[in-house]
């Protein structure tokens, strides 16, 4: 499994960041804007609350196994496998809608004098905060559930009986 890349996510945020920014430019000129739900960093949140504490129930385990503790409850591999793969969607999605609303959020800035417009450049700005977040948990889970290096071996099978 490959393991995420910063690189990878920042150039979708950016990416994302300036097609809404010019899309916000765009649908200004026409009269209106989208609004920025009061929900995206609530949910963005709650995400990241998710991943931070499967993170932490993991690594407490698989510490556990390690020091083989008496009824230690071991991981499965494919439950681990699963939960790493749920940390790297959710961290591009994020990367995608943090970008999405910090671009939204970037125009919104030229005119925080209207009320309505702060509120948005607000939950925009919190959006983002959420959904870095949400990537700090991702790439969290990710190192708790890598497995140790083998130094014996590169490709990280068995190690070769002499």
């Amino acid at each position: 499994m490959k393991q995420l890349r910063i690189r990878t996510l920042a150039a979708v945020f950016v990416v994302a960041g300036v097609l809404s920014w010019a899309g916000a430019r765009l649908w200004d000129s026409v009269g209106t804007l989208p609004r920025v739900p009061l929900a995206a960093p609530i949910v963005l949140a709650l995400i990241a609350v998710v991943l931070l504490s499967t993170a932490l129930s993991l690594r407490a385990r698989l510490k556990a196994q390690r020091e083989r503790r008496p009824g230690a409850k071991g991981v499965d591999p494919l439950m681990a496998a699963r939960a790493v793969v749920f940390g790297q969607a959710s961290a591009l999605v994020a990367a995608l809608v943090a970008g999405m609303y910090g671009g939204t959020g970037a125009f919104l800035l030229e005119s925080l004098d209207v009320p309505a417009r702060r509120d948005q450049a607000i939950y925009a700005g919190f959006s983002v905060l959420a959904g870095i977040a949400v990537i700090t948990a991702a790439f969290f889970l990710e190192r708790v559930c890598k497995l140790p290096e083998d130094d014996n071996n590169e490709h990280g099978g068995a190690a070769p009986v002499a």
